[in-house]
């Protein structure tokens, strides 16, 4: 059986037990992630061996469906969950009699024809996806064109997400993607970058590479990276930087990294950063070290906030399973002397309400969940019942377009500026010394 959350699960199952004689996997299960548990992994991904697909179950039923499936084995398949988390989960499996796996990146990681930077970070929220952006427009400028691979976020039908491509706005209606998806993609296309994303990343791979000199993989969560990466840059935030060494497998990328980047060090105290120098000194003393800012920017100025009572929506996955309890929409909201931030907790309806109950740590602010229709009727019922004068929308997606408001809204954007010596140039600079597309763009 496959612990899962609809990414990397999925991942290990299609290049290491996919028309594996050796194994026959039973199910998969579910977990962080909403409305996943109950769906199967459809044959065409799965196989000839196995024509009725793989069910998913949830999680919490572990002990059932390892005695009822007679399960031999449980292979632990997600990201972004404490140490201890990962050992309750390996003594309820060998409680139950089973073995407990976890994959390397020897059966993990795919090899590409092109030249792969791969961004991931210590925990979710820690800013890997304006460190994305900043190398591929650092790439551009020395001739080199990257596409960006990103981590999977297969939320809907699962074969017609074998393979998704996005060049335009209109491709992300075209693949139905979910407001989760559009925080990740919408940006890049902004910037006018080919994204890819999926689920059967050996065939992802193979197209991306086609059409790139270079790729970005753009991880997702604290995962490891699905391609052999000839750069590997990990993001770690200095505000949570014990949990480099506390978090699977979040301690795994930064030990691997070639390069790591300390962001939000504007917001972040000195004693801060100098425990995430620590930390990340001890983890991996070859590294380069990168400092770096996350300077905000509001559309219209940010004075539209003064002395309001504001209501702010984040980016979900930060405020929940990242364990941040506001993001960059509350920061602004601070910045610019909003009278009020108002608390939408008590307002929450339906899976918005439950969404609280799973993460308490979630601060006054209200994540942007739409995993689902369902989900995105609860998120505009929530904003609606909840007494402001503005909504400030501080993640990524346009969520106007998404969500009927009923109040005027601003939106916060966040970019990568790198602070002092290293950069990200010199990091980059290291990697085109040693690469055959570094030779090519010099030529």
């Amino acid at each position: 059986m496959i612990l899962g959350a609809a990414g990397r699960d999925f991942h290990n199952f299609n290049v290491h037990f996919r028309g594996n004689p050796a194994y026959r996997v039973v199910a998969f299960t579910a977990a962080q992630i909403p409305n996943i548990a109950g769906r199967r992994y459809p044959t065409e991904l799965a196989g000839p061996e196995y024509p009725d697909g793989i069910p998913i179950e949830p999680e919490g039923e572990l002990e059932r469906l390892i005695r009822e499936l007679r399960g031999d084995v449980v292979v632990f398949s997600y990201s972004d969950v404490s140490h201890e988390h990962v050992m309750h989960l390996a003594s309820r499996t060998l409680a139950a009699g089973a073995d407990f796996l976890l994959l390397g990146p020897h059966h993990t990681m795919l090899n590409a024809v092109v030249p792969v930077v791969a961004v991931c970070a210590a925990r979710t929220g820690a800013g890997k996806s304006q460190t994305t952006r900043r190398l591929a427009a650092l790439l551009e400028e020395q001739g080199i064109h990257p596409v960006v691979v990103r981590h999977p976020m297969p939320y809907g039908d699962l074969a017609r997400q074998a393979v998704q491509r996005f060049a335009e706005y209109a491709d992300l209606d075209r693949h139905r993607v979910t407001i989760e998806e559009r925080e990740e993609y919408e940006p890049l296309l902004r910037a006018g970058r080919v994204v890819y994303a999926g689920v059967d990343y050996e065939r992802i791979l193979r197209q991306a590479e086609r059409e790139a000199d270079t790729l970005i993989w753009d991880g997702g969560n604290n995962d490891m990276a699905f391609f052999v990466p000839d750069l590997w840059i990990t993001v770690v935030d200095p505000q949570r930087a014990d949990h480099a060494a506390h978090y699977h497998p979040g301690e795994t990328v930064v030990r691997m990294a070639n390069a790591i980047v300390i962001n939000k060090v504007d917001t972040a105290t000195p004693a801060e950063v100098a425990r995430a120098r620590r930390v990340v000194g001890e983890l991996n003393p070859d590294a380069m070290v990168v400092e770096a800012a996350s300077p905000i920017f509001v559309e219209g100025g940010g004075a539209e906030m003064r002395h309001k009572r504001v209501l702010v929506v984040e980016d979900g996955p930060t405020v929940t399973h990242g364990g941040r309890p506001y993001g960059a929409g509350w920061v602004a909201a601070k910045r610019y002397e909003a009278a009020e931030i108002a608390d939408p907790r008590p307002y929450a309806v339906g899976s918005i309400r439950d969404t609280y109950a799973n993460y308490p740590g979630t601060g006054p602010v209200l994540p942007a969940m739409g995993y689902g229709e369902e989900q995105v009727r609860d998120l505009a019922e929530t904003i609606r019942r909840t007494p402001a004068d503005l909504v400030v929308i501080g993640t990524p997606v346009d969520l106007a377009k998404l969500v009927r408001l009923d109040k005027p809204s601003v939106r916060v954007r966040y970019e990568l500026e790198e602070l002092g010596e290293p950069t990200l140039s010199d990091v980059l600079e290291r990697f085109l010394e040693a690469s055959e597309v570094g030779a090519a763009a010099r030529t």
